[in-house]
């Protein structure tokens, strides 16, 4: 009589990928159906081509929560996936970073700024997990249409270690007629503080010698927004 087995099926994502039929390994699948037919562990399987790339993008995805987790991953918590060496790391870090900047250029193309809250909803996956400090300067045309971002500042937000020249550096060489100031909180509570205030303070009298307004400051926390402009903090007529 044959016995029944009680023991739970194999996880697939155990299986080397070595052990799959050609027809089925990640790098076959993506060519033979398109990457869009993928599961999100084929895809990053496919990035790290590991013997065990199935298994490690399926930790990966557990350790970080999600891509958006593993994007703002650092090279030296990847590579404590076991069989994950620096060079894998970094290809990883590579692909999810073009995706990144992909993903800004398309925006970039049509992204008109109304409100506080557009802008939030631009930055807010990006910036609201970042570990550090991240100061960003958005540029905007005479019809408040997205030209540039650029992050000019990363560690603690203080106004004397901001250098007002830099923040309109780029404004200037573009042409802009409008800047909007966002920073992130890592502590994930928006609140402003005193030194947020006098940066905005800082900025707008400096946007005067240069005839580029500065339409807000807006601070990021976990999943919520703070408008300066809206509170009425440094932008006092």
């Amino acid at each position: 009589m044959q016995q029944t087995s009680f023991l739970p099926p194999q996880d697939p994502y155990q299986i080397k990928v070595r052990d799959l039929p050609i027809s089925e390994r990640p790098v076959t699948r993506l060519r033979k159906v398109g990457v869009q037919a993928l599961s999100t562990i084929e895809i990053l399987a496919a990035l790290l081509q590991t013997p065990d790339a199935l298994g490690q993008a399926q930790q990966l995805l557990v350790q970080f929560g999600s891509l958006a987790g593993l994007v703002n991953a650092h090279e030296e918590e990847i590579t404590q996936i076991e069989g994950l060496g620096p060079a894998a790391a970094a290809r990883l870090k590579a692909a999810l970073e073009c995706s990144r900047r992909l993903a800004m250029e398309s925006i970039h193309d049509r992204y008109t700024v109304r409100s506080p809250a557009d802008v939030a909803q631009l930055l807010m996956a990006e910036m609201s997990n970042l570990e550090q400090e991240h100061f960003k300067v958005l540029m905007l045309d005479t019809r408040n249409r997205l030209l540039a971002d650029e992050t000019i500042y990363v560690g603690s937000l203080n106004a004397s270690h901001i250098r007002i020249a830099e923040v309109f550096k780029d404004a200037i060489r573009r042409n802009a007629a409008a800047i909007i100031v966002v920073h992130n909180h890592p502590s994930g509570d928006p609140t402003p503080s005193p030194e947020d205030v006098e940066v905005t303070r800082q900025l707008i009298a400096a946007s005067m010698l240069v005839d580029i307004e500065v339409l807000d400051h807006l601070i990021i926390g976990r999943q919520r927004f703070v408008s300066l402009r809206e509170r009425g903090l440094g932008f006092e007529s």
